[in-house]
């Protein structure tokens, strides 16, 4: 199986997203390639074929263009899968690429079963296996779920490449979102409470807990959804990547959507009744209680 990596550039720097996607390749087992509009100052480490375009020329955003460059480097590596990030450029040149070729298009890939690519359904709330039945697949990949088990490293063999093809749009550059609610990105310790504290009123034992650690609270999706907290404390793929020194998941089983959001903590405290709950698997410490119970306690202790 041969499978083409499409690298993303933004702002005069490599994505670290481009990891992901060679993490999902070695899982699968796959010989790649890697496809960039970038700088050849700044390049990935990879050890495999890089075909470069340069994004002084071409621009960062250039749907027209990027396609055609793409398209061409398709036609000589003729590979059997084309990987996107999920992200706003996979989210638009990854269509683009499967309606040019005819090809399936699977999105929000989160994991590889036996060959065959997993993606969420109904709301995140399941997964199935799908399969393409043409020769060739787009994907997207859901932003954290792939990893490198080590540093990246090595050298990519460099192919610049270029076209000849018309730009449709004119690139003037990215705008900053607004911001709104808690930056729980800046928080040094994050409370979240799951779907296993049982209904809205509970929520405030998680709230004082975060106080008593001196951090902020956050919610898993289950909770955003039952519009028991506001969705700018939501924490996960489809809320905000945390990176705290400690998370405390309370009543959170683990769905990867929520784990690929705070898999980057220094150090995890889980808090559920099942000891086989997915988050153990993360959690540097795993405390198998009833939250209500426990979580009133640690802030007794704490507030003392």
């Amino acid at each position: 199986m041969k499978t083409l990596l499409v690298a993303e550039y933004r702002d005069g720097k490599l994505l670290n997203s481009t990891y992901e996607l060679v993490a999902f390749a070695a899982q699968t087992g796959s010989e790649s390639a890697m496809f960039l509009v970038g700088d050849n100052s700044i390049v990935p480490q990879y050890n495999g074929t890089l075909y470069l375009a340069d994004s002084n020329k071409y621009n960062e955003f250039n749907p027209a263009v990027h396609k055609q460059l793409l398209l061409d480097v398709i036609a000589t590596e003729k590979p059997d899968m084309v990987v996107f990030s999920h992200s706003s450029y996979g989210w638009d040149l990854a269509p683009r690429i499967s309606l040019a070729l005819g090809a399936a298009h699977i999105s929000e890939v989160v994991e590889i079963d036996a060959g065959v690519p997993v993606a969420p359904v109904c709301n995140s709330k399941l997964r199935r296996q799908v399969k393409g039945n043409t020769a060739q697949t787009v994907i997207t990949l859901q932003a954290g779920t792939f990893g490198l088990s080590d540093e990246p490293s090595g050298t990519p063999t460099i192919i610049e490449i270029n076209t000849d093809s018309v730009a449709q749009t004119e690139f003037y550059g990215y705008e900053e979102a607004e911001a709104s609610g808690v930056d729980l990105s800046k928080a040094e310790v994050i409370v979240s409470a799951g779907r296993g504290i049982g209904k809205p009123e509970n929520l405030g034992i998680i709230e004082e807990l975060a106080k008593a650690l001196k951090g902020e609270y956050g919610a898993s999706r289950p909770v955003i959804d039952a519009e028991w907290v506001d969705h700018s404390r939501q924490v996960g793929t489809t809320g905000q990547t945390v990176s705290p020194k400690l998370y405390v998941a309370c009543g959170i089983s683990g769905a990867i959507q929520h784990l690929a959001g705070m898999k980057k903590s220094e150090f995890v405290v889980a808090i559920n009744t099942d000891k086989d709950a997915p988050i153990g698997e993360v959690a540097d410490v795993l405390i198998v209680a009833d939250l209500k119970q426990f979580v009133p306690a640690l802030t007794q202790k704490l507030s003392a």
